[in-house]
């Protein structure tokens, strides 16, 4: 009759719990929705806004690679600022999100008054400069929140998928019916409910319950730690031409920015499925057979890509790849790093994954693919970037053993 009160007060616990870790999943889906609604609108169709501005091919590649310079360094900058100042900032490190989201709705939105080339890319580097700093961040808090449950990572990212794609389609349509100048008024206002909704994100723990003795230099040393950042960078090269000049090839070819719209989203769509998928593919596989099927699916989506563009079902094919070069690969990225970035190690780890691969990768493929779009034509410029694919394949089965 009177029961087990400590049965009773764990069980308790435990409801407690699930709700508690609810709720964080919802705050983060929120926040990585609108995050990478602005992100979907930016990446899919900033090119044609420089494009009706005027700009050259290699002035576009140039303009687009300051965010991935910038990446190069920003991510350990903000991460330093984070554990070093947004502690005593009233609202801790979801504010410091909120603070960077809003500076950057701000330069997006000064982005629409810039005169010349030299004013873009000014604004340009200030919007990436702030956002740099925002998603390593807020993947530290998710997993640190989901700690206790760390295969649901994919099913809360998904919700940042389903944010890119309702943008991607959205700004698609809409600018099949006005001028391209709306394009940055969108962007910013995207930002700036993301900046609201940092404000909600749980507060990450940053406690390690084991020591690491080695730095993370002498880490990146091991040969196949430096391996698998050299194939990381393969593959980030490789996208280079993809989010430099996949719309304007496809307009330029007679396809409306709706259809590019629905492009990009079967993209999404199925890295969506991925991430829905992940804790079973996890399960199954071993990241290398991930990382493996990833740069395969590269090397084949690229080549399609630039010889298939006058067939929507191959372009479409070639989207659903992107399931692989994206979801499969990025889930499987950051779970390598987590493995071979012990403790302590781990947020740096994270930071060197960023810089080498999203920064001096990024930048390495848009510079390259702006030379070669203009040089070479777009055709040669994806074999290149397929090219990039098989390399970063060669390596993982060369050296990568996780």
């Amino acid at each position: 009759m009177g029961g087990d009160p400590r049965g009773e007060r764990r069980k308790t616990a435990r409801v407690c719990g699930r709700a508690v870790a609810l709720s964080a999943e919802r705050r983060l889906s929120c926040f990585y929705f609108a995050y990478f609604a602005h992100l979907g609108a930016f990446v899919a169709y900033f090119s044609l806004w420089l494009q009706a501005r005027g700009y050259s091919p290699p002035e576009i590649a140039a303009v687009l690679a300051v965010p991935a310079l910038l990446r190069i360094a920003a991510p350990a900058l903000w991460g330093w600022f984070a554990d070093s100042i947004a502690a005593r900032l009233r609202g801790g490190q979801p504010a410091f999100v909120a603070l960077l989201s809003a500076l950057a709705a701000a330069s997006f939105a000064m982005l629409t008054q810039a005169s010349d080339l030299h004013a873009v890319f000014g604004w340009v580097a200030l919007t990436a400069l702030f956002t740099a700093g925002v998603l390593p961040l807020v993947d530290a808090m998710a997993l640190a929140a989901l700690s206790a449950q760390p295969g649901r990572y994919g099913p809360v990212r998904l919700w940042g998928s389903v944010g890119f794609t309702a943008a991607v389609l959205a700004t698609g349509a809409w600018l099949d019916r006005a001028p391209v100048t709306v394009l940055l008024p969108l962007v910013a206002a995207l930002m700036l409910c993301a900046a609201f909704s940092a404000l909600a994100l749980p507060h990450a723990r940053t406690e390690s319950p084991h020591a690491d003795p080695r730095g993370a230099l002498q880490v990146l040393r091991e040969p196949r730690v430096a391996v698998f950042f050299a194939a990381c960078f393969c593959m980030t090269v490789a996208h280079g031409a993809l989010y430099a000049f996949y719309s304007i090839y496809l307009v330029e070819t007679g396809y409306s920015t709706t259809t590019v719209g629905v492009l990009w989203t079967l993209g999404v769509l199925a890295e969506i499925g991925v991430f829905v998928a992940l804790p079973a593919l996890f399960r199954r596989y071993s990241l290398r057979a991930i990382l493996l099927a990833s740069f395969a699916a590269a090397a084949l989506r690229f080549v399609a890509i630039g010889w298939g563009v006058e067939s929507p079902a191959l372009l479409a094919l070639a989207q659903l790849l992107h399931g692989l070069t994206f979801g499969a690969y990025h889930a499987a990225a950051i779970a390598a790093v987590h493995r071979l970035f012990g403790g302590p190690l781990a947020v740096r780890g994270q930071a060197l994954y960023a810089s080498l691969s999203y920064g001096l990768g990024g930048a390495a493929g848009i510079l390259l693919s702006g030379w070669s779009w203009s040089a070479l034509g777009p055709g040669p410029t994806f074999t290149i970037s397929a090219a990039f694919g098989l390399a970063g394949a060669l390596l993982v089965a060369w050296k990568v053993r996780v």
